[in-house]
């Protein structure tokens, strides 16, 4: 089982760019996709529901063109959830929880805390009801959970090329690594430092100063499993050579048989 993640920095501008022939070329199981700035009713019907899929979306209640998340799946999901219950948080779009038999799979965007202070502790409250919310699924569901998306942190030194200099820029502040570590230690294993234990590996790069080309970049796109689905993860990887976005999209893949 084949499962991507992307955040494509707007749905129809990836549309614009190859989105529906990348798509048929990977044909992903599931495809997660974060920051799709659109909802259903505004986007043709070959992306709203792209053939061969099953789709979910969640979508800002009040900010048009903002945020958003979609789940593209072969397979029909027993259900499809939306939002973490709680209003502050899921009036922005930012996360959908698809079931199969074999796991429960959050797609989520995570808040940027860039701009402000506030929108920094805003990220902080949204990561610590995301966190409570996982540690009760996994005493309820079986403990056999996947979360991908963009988290908007990049964890370790070696996850951004310039560790030093953004030491005190949201996204690489010692409160949010550290809730990566909480993350970790409640049981969950994040799939690419399986398999990759050195740097070089980005996910995002700056736009303005065209930084991919140099790959002066951040890791801050993840796919995690708890612990109890690692003996089905068989590969986990990114795709920096797909073009469309300012992010690349990352994957892994199971094995249920």
């Amino acid at each position: 089982m084949r499962l991507l993640s992307w955040n494509v920095n707007g749905v129809r501008a990836a549309l614009k760019k190859g989105f529906l022939d990348w798509l048929r070329k990977e044909s992903p199981d599931v495809l997660c996709l974060q920051e799709t700035k659109a909802e259903p009713s505004q986007l043709p019907a070959e992306l709203a529901a792209p053939e061969g899929y099953k789709t979910a979306w969640d979508w800002p209640l009040e900010k048009k063109g903002y945020s958003g998340v979609a789940t593209l799946s072969r397979v029909n999901p027993l259900s499809v959830d939306r939002g973490l219950g709680i209003a502050e948080f899921d009036r922005e779009g930012r996360v959908l929880v698809s079931r199969y038999p074999e796991f429960a799979l959050y797609n989520v965007y995570f808040p940027n805390g860039k701009r402000d202070q506030t929108r920094l502790d805003y990220k902080l409250r949204f990561y610590d009801a995301f966190l409570d919310l996982l540690k009760r699924d996994l005493r309820n569901n079986d403990g056999k959970i996947i979360i991908c998306g963009d988290v908007n942190t990049a964890h370790r030194d070696i996850d951004l090329a310039r560790p030093k200099e953004n030491s005190k820029v949201s996204g690489f502040l010692p409160a949010e690594r550290a809730w990566i570590d909480r993350l970790i230690e409640a049981g969950f294993i994040d799939t690419f430092r399986v398999f990759e234990a050195d740097g070089g590996h980005y996910t995002w790069w700056d736009q303005m100063t065209r930084a991919r080309e140099r790959n002066v970049g951040w890791r801050i796109d993840y796919f995690f499993v708890s612990e109890k689905l690692r003996p089905h993860l068989k590969a986990a990887f990114h795709e920096p050579q797909v073009m469309g976005s300012d992010h690349c999209p990352v994957g892994i893949e199971m094995r249920f048989s």
